[in-house]
């Protein structure tokens, strides 16, 4: 079962009426939301994936000109749309990520406390290749790190330390360089406290190179990839250091889903129970799709994962209530 809400129903409830052409539910779902910055950076993410084929923000923002919701949903919507363009390598891309970053500074100047808007202005980094913004590619706080967008990482965490996803935007702009990210991951981890879902960038960037050198046609060592110490300390980590100590309505499911996976593929079934639990039939194409033998199967991979490390395959203990991003 696969869903962009997860176990978070009334996001489930506002993406059903986006979907439907209204945007009533959104501003509901926002309202109620309030200042829980991880919170709300997840709804805002997930409502603007289905918003961005969509006029809906549009028309709250024109309906409801002073609403700082609308504002920010405004920015995450330019922001996705740039981004799949560029990604994409549609003609307009250029102009759709000017177009994003004036949406961005407008919600950052309007809604000062927000860390959303400038999560959005560390993403829009990734479309710019030709370094023409020079906030893209200042130097690192870390001297063996590449340049990037770090002052404007600086300013989200300035409004919410640790943003799970703020981090990660960093790690795309990296990897969209050919930058080194496995050390810009470790180096994260290496300082993030306990209890932080960013113990789990390293295994995102173990994901991704799994994939790469399967997809360049490698074989060498790659059966003993999920069990070589490099990552099996990352696995280790991870478990004990985010999913141990943090509240089960905080967690990501794609970091549930991750983890799942290191840990069933490095051969730590026993420690895997817990989690597949927790991921309960909420599976993510990532990483499932990067590691299965048909990338169009996915989900029977993740499937028998899940029968491999619980008793009949059962999800077990029904989830906590609670948004469970």
């Amino acid at each position: 079962m696969t869903h962009p809400a997860g176990f978070d129903d009334q996001l489930r409830v506002a993406l059903e009426d986006l979907r439907a052409g209204r945007w009533v539910a959104m501003r509901e779902v926002l309202l109620r939301t309030g200042s829980d910055w991880t919170l709300r950076t997840w709804r805002t993410q997930v409502l603007a994936a289905a918003a961005a084929r969509s006029t809906v923000v549009e028309t709250w923002r024109a309906e409801e000109p002073r609403s700082l919701d609308a504002l920010v949903m405004y920015a995450r919507v330019t922001t996705e749309r740039a981004l799949r363009a560029h990604r994409e390598r549609h003609q307009g891309a250029e102009e759709l990520a000017g177009d994003a970053r004036l949406a961005c500074h407008t919600a950052a100047e309007s809604a000062q406390s927000d860390p959303v808007p400038w999560i959005c202005l560390v993403a829009l980094a990734e479309a710019d290749a030709g370094q023409r913004f020079p906030e893209h590619w200042t130097h690192s706080p870390e001297r063996m790190l590449p340049a990037g967008p770090w002052g404007l990482l600086d300013q989200a965490g300035q409004r919410d330390p640790y943003n799970r996803e703020a981090w990660h935007r960093m790690l795309q702009v990296l990897r969209s360089r050919g930058d080194d990210t496995l050390g810009y991951a470790r180096w994260v981890a290496s300082w993030a406290p306990h209890g932080s879902a960013l113990l789990m960038l390293p295994l995102y960037v173990h994901a991704e190179t799994y994939r790469s050198r399967r997809a360049q046609g490698a074989t060498d060592g790659l059966f003993l990839y999920w069990s070589s110490q490099p990552v099996t300390y990352c696995s280790e980590r991870a478990l004990r250091g985010w999913f141990d100590a943090s509240e089960p309505d905080t967690r990501s499911l794609l970091d549930l889903n991750h983890l799942a996976h290191a840990l069933y593929a490095g051969g730590f079934k026993d420690e895997a129970v817990e989690v597949f639990h927790a991921v309960g039939p909420f599976a993510t194409p990532a990483p499932w799709k990067y590691v299965s033998d048909n990338p169009e199967r996915w989900q029977q991979q993740f499937l028998e994962a899940r029968e491999s490390c619980l008793p009949g395959g059962a999800p077990g203990e029904p989830p906590p209530a609670g948004p469970h991003r």
